[in-house]
């Protein structure tokens, strides 16, 4: 009974990105599936910073993981699936965001907010959820999506990864296919142009 025990707990534990990867690659929908529903928030949230607006972040998501359905039995392990797939997210927004800037000659909709756990709409009896405060929080939040969508694409997507999405520099190389030195330079460059746009909102 005990080894029975141990073993159902075993098989209850979730699988690693490379284990339902090889699922996937072997035509496993079930894998490709678990794999997009660890990741499709993610990917929204980098594609609604690339494009900055809902619509487009969410043709975005769809295109990613088409792609990524597409490509995967291409995948090697060089790099974890998770960097992968923002490569092929961050390309697809570029795509996007370069297509628009002929159309639309970069204007961008930023009335639709992001749907993500920072946005607070509950009533909770707590000082910092006070009206006032909430109001500038969305004002910050909508001052920095601004800014955001003014950032030179390259450094856009270097900012949103590494800073929105927290991953390390490296990962940020490896997703982008940049050189470190290349990421550290536009990192730098692009959170001097959003110091400089949210000055008036920062205290010094």
């Amino acid at each position: 009974m005990p080894n029975t025990f141990k073993s159902s707990i075993q098989k209850a534990l979730p699988l690693a990105d490379s284990e339902l990867v090889l699922r996937a690659q072997r035509g496993n929908m079930q894998a490709f599936e678990e794999l997009v529903k660890r990741y499709e928030n993610k990917i929204y949230s980098v594609a609604y910073r690339m494009l900055g607006n809902q619509e487009d972040a969410k043709d975005a998501l769809q295109d990613t993981f088409i792609r990524s359905f597409r490509f995967i039995k291409n995948f090697k392990a060089e790099s974890s699936f998770y960097t992968w797939l923002y490569r092929i997210a961050t390309n697809v927004c570029l795509t996007r965001l370069t297509r628009k800037n002929k159309k639309e000659k970069n204007t961008y909709s930023l009335d639709v907010k992001i749907n993500t756990e920072e946005d607070v709409e509950r009533e909770i009896p707590d000082a910092k959820y006070s009206p006032e405060l909430l109001y500038e929080k969305k004002i910050m939040q909508k001052a920095l999506q601004d800014a955001i969508n003014e950032l030179p694409s390259d450094y856009r997507s270097v900012v949103v990864l590494r800073d929105l999405q927290g991953l390390s520099n490296e990962e940020v190389s490896k997703s982008l296919q940049l050189s470190l030195a290349a990421v550290k330079s536009r990192l730098h460059r692009g959170r001097v142009f959003l110091r400089n746009r949210l000055s008036k909102y920062i205290e010094v």
